[in-house]
């Protein structure tokens, strides 16, 4: 099995991945609350990568059964529900509903890796998970970092290279590019305390700024859950073992909605 990471969405296209097993990580904060949402009863998650799209796709039914959540800045979009904390995503707030999701890098790499093949949902809070997923899917895999504004983003490095190293310690062979060898040597560096790690990081220390120092020690907390958002049909859910795709309660598709990104 070959692994490659790329850093940045902007290293490649949305064609590129078609097709492809794809692995999307934005630590900070998007993949750990989609993880969060989801295994708090939200029935679906829907990515979008414009906050035109958002309002677009949530329609006469936002209020009801879909919510808008997300940021900009670090910060609740105006007049959306929620914003991109992981503790915001209560079972209380989010049981039972959809939620259209935009913030300013997870959600566009989500959305950038929509015609993927298999598409995977990971931060620490689901490593391992994660990592036995992809070894059920027994093909080439391709990780993608959200990063920040297509810049290299360390944590987000950092947990790709835990993924890694759980890899190599089964007995199965495995072939990486260089990225990946690189976000390897980073989490072996990182791995003694990923929240330091973070808290030093440029984004973490943004978050801390704006009030958010507890969501660093929620999203390096390591296997917090053990599921894997994927793609189903055209929504992220927490897809079961042998699981037949289902229809999407929101009748839209992400193939169809969205342009270029804030």
């Amino acid at each position: 099995m070959k692994i490659e990471v790329f850093f940045s969405p902007s290293q490649i296209d949305d064609l590129f991945l078609r097709d492809k097993n794809v692995v999307v990580i934005d630590v900070l904060r998007a993949s750990s609350t989609v993880i969060a949402a989801l295994n708090n009863g939200a029935r679906e998650i829907i990515p979008v990568n414009t906050i035109e799209s958002a309002v677009k796709v949530s329609g006469n039914l936002f209020g009801d059964v879909v919510l808008r959540g997300g940021e900009r800045n670090g910060k609740i979009i105006e007049g959306f529900n929620l914003g991109n904390s992981p503790f915001e995503y209560t079972e209380e707030a989010v049981k039972g509903k959809s939620i259209i999701l935009c913030t300013s890098n997870g959600s566009p790499a989500m959305w950038k890796a929509r015609y993927a093949k298999n598409l995977l949902i990971a931060g620490f809070v689901n490593v391992s998970a994660v990592v036995e997923r992809i070894k059920e899917i027994k093909d080439d895999i391709y990780i993608l970092c959200a990063g920040k504004l297509t810049q290299f983003c360390i944590e987000d490095a950092v947990s790709a290279g835990m993924i890694i190293k759980q890899l190599m310690d089964d007995d199965q062979e495995f072939e990486f590019n260089d990225s990946g060898v690189a976000a390897f040597a980073l989490y072996k560096n990182a791995s003694k305390s990923l929240v330091k790690m973070a808290k030093a990081s440029d984004h973490g220390k943004y978050l801390m700024e704006i009030g958010f120092e507890k969501d660093l020690e929620f999203c390096t907390s390591v296997d917090m859950f053990d599921a894997v958002p994927e793609l189903v049909g055209n929504v992220l859910k927490l897809k079961k073992k042998n699981e037949v795709p289902a229809t999407p309660h929101v009748p839209i598709s992400i193939d169809t909605v969205g342009g270029k990104g804030d």
